[in-house]
């Protein structure tokens, strides 16, 4: 059995090793690999991922491809269509089947570090990309009754605001001071401080006294939204949690076992990103 991850560029994924040490601690014959596929192959490559004799079990797919696979699969789960992107591709009864898990992950994260953290019940999220979907899609399953989404091009916040419907507010980036007032949890969406971005300084203190910040960059590891955080007295959660329990549905539909996101797996990847 084999599988793969699906990306342009794709050098920088740590799926392989997250996906390798779950094969070899359960003695899987098996294998994962990263597949660079550029924009204009990526609908030929899931035409020969349809074929009964298709190399590969299934996979995943990250940026650029979401959007794509979704399109392209034969079959997508409510999850995916919810969130209008696919990251995890399987073959069952002959047809491409589709699932998003970054939503599962984000909350699998939050539940891990900030054990009830759903009951903050109010939320800043910070850029409306094609990542923020599926944290919203978390912050509405687990009962957040106002999710403010702020963005440099409101009309894009506004876009969610109608997809996701009232929960969903949509604002400009000068509003977060007066949203954070007593909001209970922030989540960065952007790729903020992923290079060398200026990130804006934010005064967490106007949170309620149990908030939480998040980012769904995971590297560095420590992010200057963290880092301000943490400055300021408020609790964290960094993004590395997320990548590694959203690869955990995937595992189980293409080598039919269920991996455990522990320690050791956490220790095996900050290993590899260079984290002390």
């Amino acid at each position: 059995m084999h599988a793969f991850v699906a990306g342009h560029p794709i050098n920088h994924s740590k799926s392989p090793l997250i996906h390798g040490t779950w094969l070899k601690r359960h003695g899987i014959d098996g294998s994962y690999r990263a597949v660079d596929v550029a924009p204009e192959d990526f609908a030929a490559f899931i035409e020969r991922l349809k074929e009964p004799s298709a190399e590969f079990v299934g996979g995943n797919i990250t940026i650029p491809h979401k959007e794509r696979a979704f399109a392209l699969a034969d079959d997508v789960d409510e999850t995916a269509d919810y969130i209008g992107a696919a990251n995890t591709l399987w073959r069952e009864d002959g047809r491409l089947k589709a699932t998003n898990t970054d939503a599962y992950g984000f909350a699998a994260n939050l539940d891990e570090k900030s054990a009830g953290w759903h009951k903050l019940e109010t939320a800043v999220v910070y850029g409306a990309g094609g990542a923020s979907r599926a944290v919203i899609v978390a912050l509405v399953e687990r009962g957040f009754r106002n999710i403010h989404v702020l963005n440099r091009t409101v009309e894009r916040a506004k876009g969610l605001a109608d997809r996701f419907g009232a929960t969903v507010q949509a604002h400009p980036l000068e509003a977060l001071d007066e949203l954070l007032q007593d909001v209970g949890l922030f989540v960065n969406t952007t790729s903020l401080g992923l290079e060398d971005d200026a990130v804006p300084e934010i005064d967490f203190t106007r949170m309620r006294p149990s908030a939480l910040v998040t980012d769904i960059v995971y590297v560095p590891l420590k992010t200057a939204f963290l880092q301000q955080a943490e400055a300021q007295g408020v609790a964290t959660a960094d993004g590395l949690g997320m990548l590694l329990h959203q690869a955990v549905p995937g595992f189980e539909k293409w080598f039919g076992v269920r991996p455990v996101v522990d320690r050791e797996l956490r220790e095996i990847v900050e290993a590899a990103m260079g984290v002390r």
